[in-house]
């Protein structure tokens, strides 16, 4: 009888040390230290995490939780106290023997104050009350008061607080410093200067996260502004970050400056297809016209960051060179209209009468998981030849990959391409010259800009080509089927580092097209009548079951920020 060998066990992590604090009168306890956000080493909490953690709101402009603590706007000021101690430095006890609390004298900043055991937390007194409405009127003393036109307006700090925390009148009635406005800080950034609360956010993130110390703040008191380097341009691949940090409206993108107001728009969870990282976003779109990306929080792939480049690469969706009608066409004499009903039904009426060895498949790294796994099912059914497109580009230290697919791994791990994408294109290209491939499937690429011309497309019997915009390819093709951008449908991908992540649609496809695994399905159904999903979900769990590296994976436990698998050495 044999018996199972041991199971290795990891020894268990150490428990965290606490500490028990009051916030408002509600005991919590709280993690003695919390990580840095740029060094990563533990330091003493703060009074705003535990707040945070008992989940109570404190207001606040210059801090935020991945950048250092400048403690310069002073919205975030609390009322505290902690256990008294006696002559003998012992703790002084109440009647029912709990320890007596002596209040300071003097409010403390939530951002920069670490927590002691017994602290107590005070945030709603009246001098907390009045402590902020006299941050605010300091603050609005030089504001303009121009919400109406103002590009902030809607995700505006200073307006919600202003509401929330501020006095119904104010007391100034002296002129308004008047400082620069409509800067031209860089090729992407407009200043404007008179909302500048000079929280500093946008100085710390371009010195300590991107390292471009380009921001500064020029001149004294109420004439402080905030300055470019003299000479230079704020130009770095990150500027449009310092957008998103800024709580007012002084930094607006020239992308979106005056596009669209933000409580029109409809926010769809995303993810950036620029590079394999795959930056975590958030789409807005209203009316099926996209108008801006924006990241989203996952510590695990971009922090709270993403670099410009991504982030402004969204125009093609709407380009006018859109495929947006289903065709079968001879080049060169003419195209008819089909559905995709009968394209599937043609499609694999030809694939099934090549002979073995004569079909070549190329499914774009750009394509998502699901897609990849049909088509290499597809391959496997007709013993087709696969491959993807390497695409490479310079990488940075913080979020750009040299990578530029946003789902090699996906095509690896589905078998469509080769462990080393673009290993088997020459032999693609070298079997259609020779006759020997006759048939070629294009998912999602230009294969004329891959060593596969114009002269070699000729050559094939059957060419189908699936893609978004028109190319030379999609020209030349027998079937030409209109893709779907990523924001137009759902899906999943695998970024450089094996976090799988999941995407959702975000506005309606243009014309005929439909999410490529919709067709891809039903033309394997025609191939060898296999079936057994009708959703992105059953599509996704029936991959996780038969892919090794997804095996014990799930579409639901995808959830917002992706689960990270082993990658094969």
């Amino acid at each position: 009888m044999s018996t199972a060998a041991p199971t290795e066990t990891k020894p268990a992590p150490p428990p965290v040390e606490t500490i028990k604090v009051k916030v408002d009168g509600r005991e919590i306890a709280v993690p003695k230290t919390m990580p840095d956000p740029m060094s990563g080493k533990p330091v003493a909490t703060t009074m705003i995490q535990a707040c945070n953690l008992a989940r109570v709101d404190v207001p606040h402009y210059c801090y935020h939780p991945k950048l250092p603590v400048a403690g310069n706007c002073r919205m975030c000021l609390v009322e505290f106290g902690t256990p008294a101690m006696g002559p003998d430095r012992k703790p002084v006890l109440n009647p029912d023997g709990t320890p007596k609390i002596a209040k300071s004298p003097r409010p403390a900043i939530a951002c920069a104050t670490p927590i002691s055991p017994g602290m107590e937390i005070y945030t709603t007194t009246p001098g907390v009350k009045q402590m902020r409405e006299g941050v605010l009127e300091f603050l609005l003393i030089n504001h303009p008061l121009d919400c109406p036109i103002c590009d902030q307006a809607g995700e505006c700090k200073l307006q919600e607080y202003s509401v929330e925390y501020g006095q119904t009148t104010s007391r100034f009635v002296e002129a308004k410093v008047h400082k620069p406005k409509q800067v031209d800080l860089g090729p992407r950034i407009v200043l404007d200067d008179e909302r500048c609360i000079l929280c500093t956010r946008c100085i710390r993130f371009t010195r300590d996260i991107a390292g471009d110390d380009a921001l500064g703040i020029v001149n004294r008191g109420s004439y402080n502004t905030l300055a470019a380097y003299p000479g230079k341009a704020f130009d770095n691949n990150y500027t449009l970050n310092t957008v998103d940090l800024c709580p007012v409206g002084a930094l607006t993108s020239k992308d979106f400056r005056f596009q669209m107001r933000v409580w029109f728009l409809k926010e769809t969870k995303s993810v950036c297809t620029s590079c394999a990282t795959g930056c975590n976003i958030v789409i807005g779109a209203r009316e099926d016209k996209v108008y801006r990306y924006e990241p989203r929080e996952n510590d695990a792939v971009n922090s709270s960051w993403m670099c410009d480049s991504g982030r402004l690469n969204y125009k093609w969706i709407g380009a006018a060179n859109r495929i947006t009608r289903l065709l079968r066409q001879n080049p060169g004499a003419g195209s008819e209209p089909i559905t995709w009903t009968t394209a599937a039904r043609e499609i694999a009426d030809r694939l099934l009468a090549a002979r073995p060895g004569s079909v070549a498949i190329i499914g774009s790294a750009r394509q998502t998981n699901e897609e990849l796994f049909l088509l290499a099912r597809v391959a496997r059914q007709v013993s087709a030849v696969t491959d993807s497109v390497p695409r490479t580009q310079t990488g940075d230290k913080l979020l750009v990959s040299a990578d530029r697919n946003p789902n090699s791994n996906g095509a690896r791990l589905t078998g469509i391409a080769p462990a080393v994408l673009g290993s088997n294109l020459r032999a693609i290209a070298d079997g259609i010259a020779k006759g020997t491939i006759k048939t070629l499937v294009v998912f999602g690429e230009d294969v004329t800009k891959h060593g596969i011309g114009a002269e070699l497309l000729a050559k094939l019997d059957t060419l189908v080509a699936c893609d978004i915009l028109s190319n030379p390819t999609t020209d030349r093709a027998h079937y030409v089927l209109p893709g779907c951008a990523h924001a137009e449908k759902r899906g999943s991908f695998t970024n450089g580092k094996g976090r799988v992540q999941r995407f959702m649609k975000a506005v309606e496809p243009r014309g005929d097209a439909r999410p490529e695994w919709e067709f891809l399905h039903e033309l394997v159904r025609n191939l060898n009548g296999q079936d057994g999903f009708t959703t992105i979900e059953g599509l996704f769990n029936l991959m996780a079951r038969e892919v090794p590296a997804f095996q014990g994976l799930t579409w639901a436990a995808l959830g917002d920020t992706g689960v990270t698998i082993t990658l094969p050495a």
